[in-house]
């Protein structure tokens, strides 16, 4: 299996409910900002909504990091509005519940699963080039923990405007950093 990190995001154009209203969304509207994809198997679910409502709690601060939220499901668009309608936890949704009906973003991040027409829980940091800095796939009985994606998403940004640093486990904003060199080596 080949890995995403660094590849471009395919082009694609999908209807997301968003604000009470339908939108589309296409490939130019991830450039020049940081985005994540967050798919998820199936509206009207378990686990989905204890992820999309933790998610949803921590949207303002990946706002104010310059960080946009799609939600992802091989679901339509009318689904997403039935499940926002009708789900107190969903109703707290402010980013876009992109459709996916035909896999074909979820096939092109890798999580699509064929015998099921679902996707697995990934997860996908994508810098505002356009290309996928962070990809994580889970089984879909665990579900994931936005405060970890937050950490994760400030390390990869810090890193962006840092070149010459990387961030050790459990690095946080204001930790030290390393610079990696060979006066370092056997040193950690």
């Amino acid at each position: 299996m080949q890995t995403l990190i660094n590849t471009k995001v395919t082009d694609f154009k999908l209807k997301a409910y968003v604000n009470d209203d339908f939108k589309t969304i296409t490939h130019n509207d991830l450039l020049g900002k940081w985005s994540i994809f967050f798919f998820y198997p199936a509206d009207f679910t378990f686990v989905c909504p204890t992820e999309l409502g933790d998610m949803a709690e921590k949207y303002d601060a990946f706002q104010k990091m310059g960080v946009d939220v799609y939600a992802v499901s091989t679901d339509t668009e009318y689904a997403h509005k039935a499940w926002h309608d009708t789900s107190e936890t969903i109703k707290k949704i402010k980013y876009p519940m992109l459709a996916d009906p035909t896999g074909h973003l979820s096939r092109a991040f890798g999580v699509y699963i064929e015998e099921a027409g679902l996707a697995y829980r990934g997860t996908f940091l994508i810098n505002p080039e356009g290309k996928i800095k962070l990809a994580e796939i889970n089984d879909n009985g665990i579900g994931r923990n936005a405060d970890e994606l937050l950490r994760k998403v400030q390390a990869a940004q810090h890193i962006a405007k840092n070149p010459y640093e990387v961030c050790p486990a459990k690095w946080t904003p204001g930790s030290k950093t390393l610079k990696p060199g060979i006066d370092l080596i056997g040193k950690i």
